[in-house]
């Protein structure tokens, strides 16, 4: 069972030496940490470095980042302590608090951020000229900012014991103890999180409905018309005369939807939504919707069991389950840059720039083949 005298378990006599399991676990923890710390430190480093990365998706991927860097280089440390010490704390009890309360906190901040960037895709593919005129550095960090408060608002009540944080000893960590539901008072907590998961999904299924509904219309793409003194003829042909027009292709006077109008013609452009920039935002909320995704796969077993303590009492959670749903919520910290550098091309290409041996043997990427005709 676990800890619930509300102080931390001191270790008696010697220290004994770690089971087969504790070296397991200590190898395990490990290697989540080394990924997590090289892994987002090094997306980090590029979003900051590359000036093709300075748009909105990248800030809100570098906030994660540098939370779970945080989270890993402060919270899994005393983690590998406990399991050193035979699943025992031997810090204060002070300590134990607020360690647990930095869990809880980049737990929920992950959670509020992936709901925040799930709007932000939703908005930039159903309403992208709204999305490019307001989306500026500062929305960004009013949003980042919006979502830590709210993350701090979710994790400080249970250091004034309104919701209690204590070692549990089955979990090797300090965070909530979930107890019956008659004399529970963290159900919120985790139900707040459900909530959020719940709701982020919505949003990308809202995204995916509005994909499929207007999967028959096209971008507009920026390649020349053939035609003579602007004489277009079919559907949406003055459309396309204007399109040309401000994409640089017009030749002869200027199409009669445009007369009259001034505007800066890259100004103009840039309100457009073309191929490459609807190829983008897919690509980029794909990338957003696995990491959601497997924030979810990663995080639900550990929500089960905790409602599992909750509102069973006639049978405990099984060990094994525990410690697996446990060390799944461990390795989230180490997942998003590994899933960035997959599915993110504009990344990799960062990367191999800046790593030029990455990849390729040292040697420099081939130029693509031409032919002289």
């Amino acid at each position: 069972m676990a800890n619930t005298t509300g102080e931390p378990e001191e270790v008696s006599g010697t220290l004994s030496l770690p089971s087969a399991s504790a070296y397991v676990k200590l190898v395990l923890l490990g290697l989540i940490m080394c990924v997590s710390l090289a892994g987002n430190a090094i997306l980090s480093l590029l979003v900051l470095k590359e000036r093709a990365l300075h748009k909105a998706p990248y800030y809100f991927l570098l906030d994660l980042c540098l939370a779970d860097g945080i989270r890993s280089a402060i919270c899994f440390p005393f983690v590998l302590a406990s399991v050193r010490h035979g699943s025992s704390w031997t810090f204060s009890a002070l300590s134990c608090k607020i360690v647990a309360f930095m869990a809880v906190l980049f737990c929920f901040h992950a959670a509020f951020m992936l709901f925040c960037i799930s709007v932000t895709r939703y908005m930039a593919i159903a309403h992208h000229r709204f999305y490019a005129k307001r989306m500026t550095l500062w929305t960004c960090a009013a949003v980042i900012c919006m979502a830590w408060t709210l993350s701090v608002a979710m994790a400080f009540p249970p250091v004034f014991d309104v919701g209690t944080y204590k070692f549990i000893r089955e979990e090797d960590q300090c965070i909530f103890e979930h107890r019956y539901f008659k004399a529970n008072d963290t159900l919120g907590f985790m139900l707040m999180l459900a909530v959020l998961m719940a709701a982020t999904h919505a949003v990308y299924g809202k995204l995916l409905l509005f994909e499929y509904r207007h999967r028959k219309m096209k971008p507009v793409q920026m390649v020349p018309a053939i035609s003579q003194n602007w004489t277009f003829h079919g559907p949406g042909a003055t459309g396309q005369a204007a399109a040309n027009w401000i994409a640089g292709f017009g030749r002869g006077p200027m199409p009669p939807t445009l007369l009259g109008i001034r505007q800066n013609g890259h100004a103009a452009s840039r309100r457009l939504l073309g191929m490459d920039e609807v190829k983008g935002e897919k690509q980029l909320g794909r990338m957003f919707y696995a990491i959601t995704l497997l924030f979810l796969l990663l995080w639900s077993p550990y929500i089960v069991a905790c409602y599992w303590r909750v509102f069973v009492k006639a049978c405990a959670v099984p060990h094994r389950y525990l410690a697996t749903a446990v060390w799944m919520s461990f390795a989230q910290a180490a997942v998003n840059p590994i899933v960035c550098f997959l599915l993110n091309k504009d990344l990799k290409k960062c990367l191999r720039t800046h790593a030029p041996c990455w990849g390729t043997g040292g040697a420099p990427a081939p130029r693509e083949p031409y032919c002289v005709m």
